[in-house]
């Protein structure tokens, strides 16, 4: 099987780079090679690839940056995703693509289905959203991969700040009444390969959500980092409306997973136990 991978050294496509199973010939494009602050590019690079099934790892993650770099924002995480997605669509292979719980309103209690409907709340969501929806107006076959809280030994992320912090501070306020399941970047890939040999071998696809298991608060989610590394530091806990940042963050970004089970197979991952891992990588 062959499959091309859109993106090199963000926490997802590093991940698949590292897990890519021995029967697949995996061809990476990085920013040298396909730039997608350059849509037009995208669009005449995934015209010419021979393979089995794309998988995009590259977005504009910058969440609260994306409000004062809103165009920055759209050309990445929408135009380019739309190119792609026409590119892809001209030779019919299929396309894994990554997004996130921030197109949602983030109200309420209940997990988020795939079907609820959308309103994002900051200019991330919307250019999310934006690129969810131009790939599915091409009819190229496709997973939507919604997931959350991401976290991995690269880059930076929640977990690698709040070691850094711990090291500093003996007493950190943190967000409490957001909720959501932190996912482990390795669990993403190998969901996100499981699907490119889905839609390889004629599986559906549509859009599914995927992040880890039991969900909880950014402060629980510090507090976890804490005891598994055996730093003391007191964590505090805070309303949103304490701690104001320039984008909106929902407040719920419980994710229902059930289709991508019943579908895949894929089952949500020990959050927990993927940090163990993760901390295990940093400390070596």
């Amino acid at each position: 099987m062959k499959i091309a991978l859109f993106g090199r050294d963000g926490q997802v496509a590093t991940e698949v780079r590292r897990r890519v199973p021995s029967d697949v010939s995996l061809t990476v494009l990085d920013r040298t090679q396909a730039d997608f602050l350059n849509p037009d590019q995208i669009a005449d690079v995934t015209r010419t690839l021979d393979v089995d099934a794309i998988i995009n790892a590259v977005a504009y993650t910058q969440v609260d940056q994306a409000e004062d770099d809103a165009e920055r924002a759209r050309i990445i995480n929408a135009d380019a995703v739309a190119a792609l997605a026409k590119g892809a669509a001209a030779t019919n292979t299929p396309v894994v693509h990554i997004s996130t719980d921030y197109v949602f309103s983030g109200e309420g209690t209940k997990p988020w289905v795939p079907t609820d409907a959308v309103d994002p709340q900051c200019v991330y969501g919307a250019t999310k959203l934006q690129g969810e929806q131009a790939l599915t107006a091409t009819g190229v076959p496709h997973a939507i991969l919604r997931t959350s809280w991401v976290f991995s030994a690269h880059r930076i992320n929640f977990a690698k700040t709040m070691l850094k912090l711990g090291d500093s501070h003996t007493r950190l306020t943190i967000v409490s009444d957001q909720i959501g399941g932190p996912t482990p970047s390795a669990d993403i890939a190998d969901a996100c390969l499981t699907l490119a040999r889905g839609l390889a071998d004629g599986a559906t696809g549509g859009t599914y959500h995927f992040s880890g298991t039991q969900d909880t608060s950014w402060a629980g989610f510090a507090r976890e980092i804490f005891d598994q590394t055996g730093q003391t530091v007191d964590v505090v806990d805070i309303p949103t409306d304490e701690f104001p940042r320039p984008a909106k963050r929902p407040l719920n970004s419980r994710l229902d997973c059930s289709t991508l089970e019943a579908d895949f197979g894929i089952s949500r991952p020990d959050w927990r136990e993927g940090l163990k891992t993760v901390l295990h990588e940093l400390s070596t």
